[in-house]
Parts: C-alpha cells; sequence; structure tokens
C-alpha cells in the first residue's frame, strides 16, 4: 500500500514534467539506486526456457526505455526477468527534433517520434562490457543510422559488436520513425536482411562459442500477405524468434484529438488490440514451437495473461509503467501465479497459445 502511494506521487511529479524529460528523469533515478528494488513473488512456474537462456519469469522491459544501456540491472532489480537495450545504431545520432514524445492521458497511450536517438555502438558496448559478470538477460536491440548507404550492414554490425554481451538479438525493422526503414519487412529485403544477420551470427559463435539468439521486431500494420511473406522468411532462415510488435501508424478509437494527429508511432494501451491480432495471427503461421515475445498495450495482469494465452511465450511493456508506475512489475507477475493456480497449469507454457485461433479472428480496426 505505502509502495502504491509512493508511485503514485512520484507518476503525478514525473506528469508535471515533459514526456521526455520525465523520461530522462527515470532513467538517471534508477542509475542513482533512487529506486527501491522490488519485492518479487518467486514461482518457478513462470519461468521460461528459449535456447540456452532460463527467463526467471516472462516479462521483460521492451527496448525503447533503456536505449543506451543505461540501467538494465535497476530493472532487473525491479522483478524484470528480462531487460532490453537499445535500440542502439553503429554510430550516435541525436534522433528527430524535439518535441517529440507526447501522452495521451485519457487513452493511455504515448506518441513518439524520437528516431532512434542513441550513443552509438561504442558507447553501448562500454556500458555491458562493465556489467558482464553481474548476471541476468540483457537483450540488445539493433537498428541503422539514419544517413546510411547500407542499412544492412548496420545490422551486422551490430551482431558483430555485441556477440559476446548480448543475452540475445533484437533485430528492429520496424520503428516508423526512420524513412524507409519499415521496407525492411518486404520479402526481398528481409531475405536478404535475415541471410546476412544469421551469417553474421553463425561467424560470431565460432569466434566467441555461443550462438546468440535472434529475434525479429516487425509492425503491427502489416497486411495478411505481409504476415505471410514474414513468417516465410523466419521460418526459412531458421530465426530464433519473433518480436511482435512494435508501436502502430493506426489512430483508432482515441479520445485525445491533439495527440492522435501527432506524427510518430502509438504505443500503450491503444495498441493492445491491434498488436495482439498481429501477435495470434504470427503465431497461426510460424506454428507451436518458434518462440514469440509479444509487446503492445500491457498495462495490467490481465493484459499480460491474454497476451499469453494469444500466442506468447515472453512479454515485455514499457508505456504501461508509464502509467502504471514499477510497481506494476509485481502485479503482473502475482496475477500470472493466480492464473496457473485457477486454471490447474503446472506452467506458464502449458497456457501458451491456449486463445490464439480467437484472438487471430479479431478485426484490429473495430473498437472494443
Amino acid at each position: 500500500m505505502l509502495r502504491d502511494l509512493v508511485d503514485g506521487a512520484a507518476r503525478r511529479a514525473l506528469f508535471m514534467l515533459d514526456a521526455e524529460a520525465a523520461h530522462g528523469l527515470t532513467v538517471k533515478a534508477l542509475a542513482s539506486g533512487a529506486v527501491p528494488a522490488c519485492r518479487v513473488p518467486q514461482d518457478g512456474r513462470l519461468s521460461v526456457k528459449i535456447g540456452d537462456l532460463t527467463f526467471p519469469n516472462p516479462l521483460g522491459m521492451a527496448a525503447g526505455f533503456d536505449k543506451n544501456g543505461e540501467v538494465p540491472d535497476a530493472l532487473l532489480r525491479l522483478g524484470f526477468g528480462f531487460a532490453e537495450a537499445g535500440t542502439v545504431t553503429p554510430r550516435p545520432q541525436a534522433g528527430n527534433p524535439s518535441p517529440r514524445v507526447f501522452r495521451l492521458v485519457a487513452d493511455k497511450g504515448v506518441v513518439n517520434r524520437l528516431g532512434f536517438n542513441n550513443d552509438g555502438h561504442a558507447a553501448l558496448r562500454v556500458r555491458l562490457e562493465a556489467r558482464k559478470h553481474r548476471g541476468g538477460i540483457v537483450g540488445v536491440n539493433v537498428g541503422a543510422n539514419k544517413d546510411t548507404e547500407d542499412r544492412i550492414a548496420d545490422y551486422t554490425a551490430g551482431i558483430e559488436a555485441f556477440a559476446d554481451l548480448a543475452s540475445y538479438f533484437a533485430v528492429n525493422i520496424s520503428s516508423p520513425n526512420t524513412p524507409g526503414l519499415r521496407d525492411l519487412q518486404a520479402r526481398a529485403a528481409l531475405a536478404e536482411l535475415l541471410s546476412r544477420v544469421m551469417d553474421a551470427r553463425d561467424a560470431a559463435t565460432e569466434r566467441h562459442g555461443r550462438a546468440v539468439p535472434v529475434f525479429l521486431k516487425i509492425a503491427p500494420d502489416v497486411d495478411e500477405a505481409g504476415l505471410d511473406d514474414i513468417a516465410a522468411e523466419v521460418l526459412a532462415a531458421r530465426l530464433d524468434g519473433l518480436i511482435v510488435s512494435n508501436t502502430t501508424l493506426a489512430r483508432n478509437g482515441l479520445t485525445d484529438r491533439a495527440g492522435a494527429a501527432e506524427a510518430g508511432g502509438l504505443s500503450g494501451r491503444p495498441l493492445f488490440r491491434r498488436a495482439t491480432v498481429t501477435l495470434a495471427r504470427m503465431r497461426q503461421r510460424v506454428g507451436p514451437e518458434l518462440p514469440i515475445i509479444g509487446v503492445g498495450g500491457i498495462d495490467s495482469g490481465e493484459t499480460a495473461w491474454t497476451k499469453i494465452t494469444a500466442g506468447a511465450n515472453l512479454i515485455q511493456l514499457y508505456t504501461g509503467m508509464v502509467y502504471e508506475g514499477p510497481g506494476l512489475v509485481t502485479k503482473i507477475l502475482r496475477h500470472l501465479s493466480h492464473c496457473l493456480d485457477r486454471h490447474g497449469l503446472a506452467s506458464l507454457e502449458e497456457a501458451v497459445g491456449t486463445n490464439t485461433d480467437a484472438w487471430a479472428r479479431i478485426d484490429p480496426d473495430l473498437e472494443g
């Protein structure tokens, strides 16, 4: 109860600031140790094994929160089962002009057009090297510089730069804020990207002795034919998994008209339906074995459970914590344990995909 009151007061103070400034202050508070660790319920049924990684629980912090790998360990202390640094590009870049982050409070959403602002490979590598003996699962989300001459080369450079440090890789081709980036989701371009990325991963495996899992992060706005193409190429390339999904360009059913008019990707509660439908449709296409991380609109235990039953092995959030505070992590994990009790399940794996078909039939463009 006291933690909820403190979280509430901190959120009210942060909401008095510009959204991007509030985020920067939050990262600084985590880095300083000012945000205390959470007592997370330990439930072995929530652990998830993917490849050589054993996630203590399925809930991760999505990319975008810790772009420069400044606070992965602080995030793990909040109770997250894993954290994802990035998106990181080979060279530092400032991103798009400010203002570029907008809260849609009435909708519990956020629109951002940050544009891969980050400190670059070298700076992230220094930070990850400094914490490499601390344990915990920390993924690296790799992207391409806006002005690069060879986008795919930027992705392979990311694989080469962090293969000895990353728990897993997320290949982000789904941000709407780098012009032309989503074109890499088209079949021919995707085939070349995945071929070169997996070649780079396999070469790094020979150097470092570990095959780092590679996940592809896709957009929620891909049409049915596009989903067919992505699924086919992911399976052909023998990728280790998918992340579904990034932010959306859709603006269905929003109350905040001013926020809806801002250019950029929409995250948070308004994304949940579209992202979950896309997740379920991809689960149908790739089958039950390929790991999928479900992202988009998780802001409660109920939405976390729904994402898992729609087909996610692991889940991530970001915007949900903006509105609900760090106590959300514990609430979600407790709820997942309660759901396993209620359904008489011995592990989270037994719940994955149990409602996939129902979600795949939903029209993401309809409200409700």
